[in-house]
């Protein structure tokens, strides 16, 4: 039979560290909140249910940590601050319903892997009550000490509390405990707060459970997983460890990078094989890229789905709704927002295509607008498969421009093309001959005048 595990999840802290008008947890790394990351690990290493321990900004973290789990993420109110183990016994009521394994998670750790947790239930399968993650530091000053002997944890000694002997362990607390369901909620009464703070240390779990006879272990995981975020500063060390795991998976799938680090993908990111990505490049949520698509340097994607072969940028700005076709080009100081741009067609630079179907084979020229703001609403402008707008052309919407028609260039379009029709709208030009000449000899004599000292 299937193990059940509930997940209960510390997400009530006041980001005070963080100076912050929002919790700590709701924070990003790789453009999904930090508890986000937590709960989706959870679910990926199946547990039952999550018990989320919420405090500031409570509805919110809740509809974080819930968007894209499929498993149900209940919430409870930690009222008061005293401590990890008062924290999870805020969710007695849920533990109580009788799960296999409860394992206590981190709201602001997003680095956690599934492999740990699922390392850690195996462990508990196989007999023991406690599991403890711990990480092999080099350099442990503040962490808690994971105390071992002959195979078993004996106890988790805080740095300040711990003798010089147990100092020299590099075996620290990753925070991170499993132990058995059926023991939770009498080991997590227990605990008491006979401390320098007098708060309930969700730690003394250990030496609790070892005075009833109970065996507790510790298993090792990788020192990045256990990395949690109190600062600013600490949150950016966290987004360059979780780029660099993506970069890496992307590479690994066959996708090329000229400057991995200068590269930044978000949590949803998709990009086939031998896309190709040149330095300074940002993708935001909800990009998927197409196999063998070119994305140049210095472009900024979000919202946007690119196909197979289309090359984007260099310097091309992509906006939520973009939906790029097979071999479509959007070229250099080029942005498009809600544009559906068919295939083979060029919308080579310094344009703006917004609230737009752009038809295959289309070619849009040098500095065209699709004006479809009228102050009030947006309209859409439809270009024809084949079409060619002309540099410098302004195509006010809503309006449609006829498959295979021409738009002259400096054109100002305020009413549909018909089919292979060719549209003119700017002034006529005139030609007045010697006419520069006279203008350039009365404009130096304006500035003569207007030079001339006075007496």
């Amino acid at each position: 039979m299937a193990r059940t595990c509930l997940a209960v999840v510390l997400a009530a802290g006041d980001a005070t560290r963080m100076k912050s008008s929002k919790s700590k947890v709701l924070h990003t790394v790789g453009n999904l909140p930090l508890i986000a990351h937590v709960t989706r690990t959870a679910a990926a290493a199946g547990v039952s249910k999550v018990a989320l321990v919420v405090g500031r900004d409570a509805e919110r973290v809740t509809e974080a940590a819930s968007a894209g789990v499929d498993v149900p993420v209940t919430p409870v109110e930690q009222t008061e601050r005293k401590g990890t183990g008062h924290a999870v016994l805020m969710a007695r009521e849920i533990i109580a319903e009788g799960y296999d394994d409860v394992v206590v998670l981190y709201g602001d750790a997003p680095l956690i892997n599934a492999d740990s947790l699922l390392a850690a239930t195996a462990e508990r399968a196989r007999g023991a009550d406690v599991v403890v993650l711990g990480f092999r530091a080099a350099d442990p000053t503040g962490y808690g000490r994971l105390v071992e002997r002959d195979g078993e944890l004996v106890a988790i000694r805080e740095h300040r509390e711990a003798s010089d002997e147990e100092l020299a362990i590099d075996f620290c607390n990753g925070g991170v405990i499993t132990f058995a369901g059926q023991e939770a909620v009498s080991l997590l009464e227990a605990i008491g707060n006979a401390n320098a703070k007098g708060e309930y240390y969700l730690t003394d779990i250990v030496e609790i459970a070892r005075a009833r006879g109970l065996r507790c272990v510790a298993i090792e995981a990788p020192e990045q997983d256990m990395m949690g975020c109190n600062t600013r500063a600490e949150l950016a060390e966290i987004e360059a460890v979780w780029q660099a795991r993506a970069r890496h998976s992307a590479m690994l799938s066959g996708v090329t990078m000229i400057d991995p680090a200068s590269t930044f993908l978000s949590f949803d990111t998709e990009l086939g094989p031998d896309v190709m990505i040149e330095p300074n490049v940002w993708f935001g949520p909800g990009v998927r890229v197409g196999a063998g698509a070119v994305i140049h340097a210095f472009s900024h994607l979000e919202g946007a789905d690119v196909g197979p072969g289309a090359m984007i940028g260099p310097f091309a700005r992509l906006r939520p709704g973009t939906e790029l076709a097979e071999k479509a080009k959007v070229g250099n100081f080029c942005e498009t927002k809600k544009a559906s741009v068919g295939a083979g067609a060029k919308i080579n630079h310094l344009s703006y295509i917004g609230d737009a179907v752009v038809g295959a084979g289309a070619n849009i020229g040098a500095g065209t607008i699709t004006c479809n703001y009228d102050g009030q609403n947006k309209h859409v402008t439809e270009i024809g498969a084949g079409a060619f707008i002309g540099s410098n052309s302004s195509l006010v919407a809503p309006v449609r421009i006829g498959d295979g028609a021409y738009v002259g260039s400096g054109s100002v379009i305020t009413m549909d093309v018909p089919d292979d029709a060719l549209a003119i709208a700017r002034a006529r030009q005139e030609t007045k001959p010697g006419r520069a000449a006279r203008l350039r000899e009365k404009i130096a004599a304006i500035k003569a005048l207007t030079n001339k000292p006075r007496s």
